[in-house]
């Protein structure tokens, strides 16, 4: 196993480069870069106040919107015809490019992101005077939180009911909680969302949860227990939202295993032999089961903690990494994109890497060295 779990951590390296060369090079081509928005930005401005005080402000709202970046790469065509539209020379952009090292081939560019990024230097936010590490460090516990406790508590509540409704198959608990689940897993989590905040968060019902925020104003003032209380009472209702899809996959998902599980001849000698019912179910069947239930836990942790957030962030006033990135994408702030795709996919290789170090645990049987990676 040691072999094995060395010669993926090799591979981390390739991985992680190909994936940041495929996203470099599409972001590249993506119309209005960061050079665009900062001309249109800190030029527009200045001739859209300049041309209201010219015409009396007349038109100030047609040429605000005519700062808007144009269609093209934002570090070629795009900001020439912004620089053009502004009023600029070809130097000053140059200029405005040299400072925000947009002056060098892409490749170069590439080349000095990647071997900072190796010793997690992010640099600075392009359109923050701020360190990016700060940045990521200051919203990460939103989206640690959403997501640990997502996941957590998805696998805690959606296993024993999988496993129930494998040994109850087709009887009236089957098929009632089978209802709830689809009903859940077809309601989009941002509907959940808006429906917990109207009944119980001071919509037209009751006023019971927060409807903004991870903790109180007064946090820093409460008592250890208080804290822990006020922490939990936010997140009751983004908890709530964010569990029902993944709770009905895994649970539906852990009673299909076991009932294949079940199936099989192995079972039927065991209770043969004369074996309990819970020492075939926990000691033989639950091990096999299991293994395509972890298998797909790197997967839901990421899924959850870095993409399904996004909404309910918004929703709820949550200012996590979700968040962050949308408002990256659409500012084109390259440092924070750049970045944050960095970490999350460095995050998602290594927890693939643990998966399979968990299937080991689960079932000694399985045996990696043998496998060609």
């Amino acid at each position: 196993m040691l072999t094995y779990l060395i010669r993926r951590l090799l591979l981390v390296v390739p991985t992680l480069i190909g994936v940041m060369l495929i996203n470099f090079l599409i972001i590249e081509s993506a119309p209005g870069g960061p050079i665009d928005q900062i001309l249109s930005q800190t030029f527009g401005a200045q001739n859209a106040a300049l041309t209201r005080l010219q015409s009396g402000g007349e038109d100030a709202g047609s040429q605000v919107g005519s700062s808007t970046p144009s269609n093209g790469s934002g570090n070629g065509s795009s900001a020439s015809e912004t620089a053009t539209r502004l009023g600029l020379s070809e130097y000053q952009v140059q200029i405005i490019r040299e400072r925000f090292g947009f002056d060098k081939p892409w490749y170069e560019r590439l080349g000095s992101m990647l071997v900072r990024y190796a010793t997690f230097d992010f640099g600075e936010a392009t359109f923050r005077d701020e360190l990016v590490l700060n940045i990521i460090m200051e919203k990460m516990p939103v989206s640690i939180s959403l997501g640990i406790w997502t996941t957590l508590l998805t696998y805690l509540i959606s296993i024993p009911l999988g496993i129930r409704k494998a040994l109850y198959d087709g009887t009236t608990f089957d098929l009632a909680t089978s209802f709830v689940i689809i009903v859940g897993y077809a309601l989009p989590s941002f509907l959940v969302a808006i429906l917990m905040l109207t009944l119980f968060a001071g919509g037209q019902f009751w006023n019971i949860f927060p409807n903004r925020g991870l903790v109180s104003i007064n946090f820093d003032e409460l008592g250890t227990l208080q804290k822990v209380a006020d922490y939990f009472w936010h997140l009751t209702l983004p908890l709530i939202a964010m569990m029902l899809g993944a709770f009905a996959t895994l649970t539906m998902l852990t009673k299909n295993s076991f009932l294949d599980q079940i199936r099989q001849q192995y079972v039927l000698t065991a209770r043969a032999k004369g074996l309990s019912n819970s020492r075939i179910l926990y000691g033989h069947v639950f091990r096999n089961a299991m293994i395509l239930i972890i298998s797909g836990f790197p997967a839901a942790l990421i899924g959850i903690l870095f993409s399904s957030s996004l909404l309910i962030e918004v929703i709820f006033g949550l200012d996590g990494l979700g968040k962050l990135g949308y408002e990256a994408v659409i500012k084109r702030d390259y440092g924070i994109i750049f970045s944050t795709l960095y970490f999350f996919t460095l995050f998602g290789l290594l927890m693939g890497i643990f998966s399979d170090f968990m299937l080991t645990v689960v079932d000694p049987r399985i045996d990696f060295e043998s496998r060609e990676v």
